[in-house]
């Protein structure tokens, strides 16, 4: 398993004004396997919009066990299991209905019908408190060192990860 390390910047003038300990953080910008589908309920009044009902239409799948669409991440259920073992903070979990672009299926027939299970990561955690938090107004996923200690024993293959300074 393979992933991009790079540096992003420095946060220690945020961290001294708060107060906030917190282990180095990395940015996950994962895999775009597909996008949002016609069952999803969001209210686009803000941004990032908040999504009360999550349908993930797959379009492809390189294998990564946490894919995403904005706003929204996905992870295997294995992974789901593993971050709950982990008790790391921040990340909750829902349920996500699940398709398949038929132009994916017909082309991919194999990766399409067999898929893993999947679960809606729900990033709430405090910005430089928490294992998980989501960044604000891009909605970038932000994990701890902790998270990414998990994260890297599954695919990421096709995630950038980018360190915090």
């Amino acid at each position: 398993m393979t992933f991009q390390v790079r540096e992003l910047g420095r946060r220690e003038d945020i961290l001294r004004s708060t107060g906030a300990v917190v282990d180095r953080e990395y940015v996950v910008e994962p895999e775009v396997a597909g996008g949002l589908g016609d069952q999803t309920v969001l209210d686009r009044s803000r941004h990032p919009p908040i999504v009360k009902r999550l349908h993930y239409v797959f379009s492809g799948w390189m294998g990564d066990d946490i894919v995403e669409s904005f706003p929204c991440f996905i992870v295997t259920s294995r992974l789901a299991e593993a971050i709950a073992a982990a008790r790391l903070s921040g990340a909750e979990f829902d349920d996500v209905v699940i398709s398949k672009d038929p132009q994916f299926v017909r082309f991919s027939m194999e990766v399409a019908n067999n898929l893993p299970a999947w679960r809606w990561l729900r990033p709430a955690g405090e910005p430089h408190a928490s294992d998980f938090w989501q960044q604000r107004p891009d909605g970038r996923l932000v994990v701890s060192e902790r998270s990414l200690d998990v994260l890297r024993r599954f695919n990421l293959n096709h995630a950038e990860v980018v360190g915090v300074e």
